[in-house]
């Protein structure tokens, strides 16, 4: 699908799988940043403006994707410790229940 989308004042039309609105929220993110790298750096040329807010995103990104791999972790070992709880607690497949406790 074709979306128009509006950076810096510009129109552009771009091809997404995504839905038309996620498209267009993406753009003015985009839009956004690089306004606010824009005002916060008066004098400075355009592309570097735009270079300037594609790293303050791409640091962004970074952080967020070692922090949720951080969480990811935290999650994969408490899964863990359950999983080792659950098999401790529940009878095993191999084991009947009405003769469990039972000892002859």
């Amino acid at each position: 699908m074709s979306v128009t989308i509006t950076l810096r004042g510009r129109h552009y039309t771009v091809r997404s799988d995504e839905p038309e609105e996620d498209v267009r929220n993406v753009a003015r993110w985009v839009d956004d940043q690089v306004a606010e790298v824009a005002r916060r750096t008066p004098g400075v040329d355009g592309e570097t403006v735009v270079l300037l807010a594609a790293l303050n995103m791409a640091s962004d990104y970074f952080r967020f994707r070692k922090k949720v791999a951080a969480e990811m972790g935290s999650i994969d070992q408490d899964l863990a410790a359950i999983a080792a709880i659950l098999e401790v607690a529940l009878p095993g497949p191999d084991t009947d229940p009405e003769t469990e406790g039972n000892e002859e």
